[in-house]
């Protein structure tokens, strides 16, 4: 029964989520490398009694939300407790395996970053209504537009560990950052993360909303090891292949400061490939 009850444990990712929760006198720590200690104490302990450990996000200012809405007293442990239940447990979590708490901070704001991303793409697909072409919803047709242009993306890319990365400028706020490795063995077995696969698709999805075209980037490393890179921009109409000189501009520009990055040794820059025709048997209205 042990087994098969799971534990939830609501981790403060940084010094900065800690400090917030020092203002309120029923928190029992004061000093973060010691919250940490304990913690990871009390996941080893968890773990070695057989129990299934799922570590979520606690965010402070969420969790001052969740008190003012629901008129709990913020400061005690039975309203941390609840709002770890109830608030938690939908958002971004890692289950414990014994990693190192650094480790596992690092996933954990991986998938918190994930997380949100996928949040705001949504968003706006959703505010998009009913697709123009169909009686579906809009976000129903791109995502499965999206999906397909990866799959056909993945046939002329042939057999290798395919890493995607998609860029989208919003307008209003950071881009959307999307990234998935996907593994193609050549035998018709492809290898992903279902997660990761997901979030790509639904901001590949996004960019027939946005004013400015986004960015997408094939990064393939062959049987040899040598890694070649492709990209396109992304347009309402689909992917428009990158020439070589800006796919190489893309990939050597530091995307926040806009300086020139050494490109990186044995790395081969090549223009982006155009989609090869859909399959037999496959839905027009999926393909642009």
């Amino acid at each position: 029964m042990r087994r098969e009850a799971p534990t939830v444990v609501a981790l403060l990712l940084d010094d900065h989520d800690f400090l917030a929760m020092t203002d309120y006198r029923s928190f029992p720590f004061r000093d973060y490398g010691r919250y940490l200690y304990h913690l990871d104490g009390l996941l080893r302990s968890l773990h070695a009694q057989g129990t299934t450990i799922a570590v979520t996000l606690f965010d402070p200012d969420r969790y001052a939300h969740y008190c003012a809405d629901t008129r709990r007293p913020p400061d005690t442990l039975a309203t941390r407790v609840r709002y770890t239940a109830e608030v938690t447990t939908a958002g971004p979590a890692i289950l414990y395996t014994r990693q190192p708490l650094a480790l596992l901070r690092t996933q954990l704001a991986r998938e918190a970053d994930r997380h949100a991303t996928r949040d705001r793409a949504t968003d706006l697909l959703a505010a998009a209504g009913q697709c123009p072409d169909c009686p579906e919803p809009f976000a129903h047709c791109a995502f499965d537009r999206a999906a397909h242009t990866l799959l056909r993306l993945l046939e002329a890319a042939g057999p290798g560990a395919h890493h995607f990365v998609c860029s989208l400028p919003t307008g209003d706020g950071p881009p959307l950052l999307a990234a998935a490795l996907i593994t193609d063995s050549g035998d018709g077995e492809i290898h992903l993360d279902d997660a990761e696969a997901m979030v790509l698709c639904t901001v590949m999805a996004a960019a027939e909303l946005t004013p400015r075209p986004g960015g997408l980037v094939l990064r393939t490393t062959d049987d040899t090891g040598t890694d070649t890179v492709h990209g396109w921009s992304l347009h309402p109409e689909g992917p428009h292949p990158l020439t070589e000189a800006e796919v190489f501009d893309a990939y050597c520009t530091d995307p926040e400061t806009g300086e020139a990055l050494p490109p990186e040794p044995d790395v081969h820059y090549r223009a982006g490939f155009p989609l090869p025709p859909p399959l037999p048997g496959d839905d027009p209205h999926a393909a642009r």
